[in-house]
């Protein structure tokens, strides 16, 4: 089994629901209102008046497959909006 963190920038909110619907994943957790900053292109995302949006992220516990798929999508979903930010991560977790 996999952990799939995701974490997107919230003007994605919509994009990334819909994906993981349309991928029926069922259970996850999901935070809303989360600053940070990318080690890529882009700019920070502190909800403050100089950077004023703000991240949202899932936590989706998946099998090894349903987690690719998962990864897959978000990184389609990333190349469609590069400067919005969308990473997803992936490792092992015990049953």
């Amino acid at each position: 089994m996999k952990a799939v963190l995701i974490v997107f920038n919230q003007a994605l909110s919509d994009q990334v629901e819909a994906e993981l619907h349309a991928l029926h994943v069922k259970g996850f957790t999901k935070w809303d209102g989360l600053r940070g900053e990318g080690s890529r292109d882009g700019y920070p995302h502190m909800g403050s008046h100089a950077w004023p949006a703000l991240n949202s992220a899932y936590l989706v516990i998946a099998e090894d497959e349903e987690a690719k798929r998962i990864r897959t999508q978000m990184d389609a979903l990333d190349a469609l909006r590069p400067q919005q930010g969308l990473r997803s991560f992936s490792w092992t977790v015990d049953e």
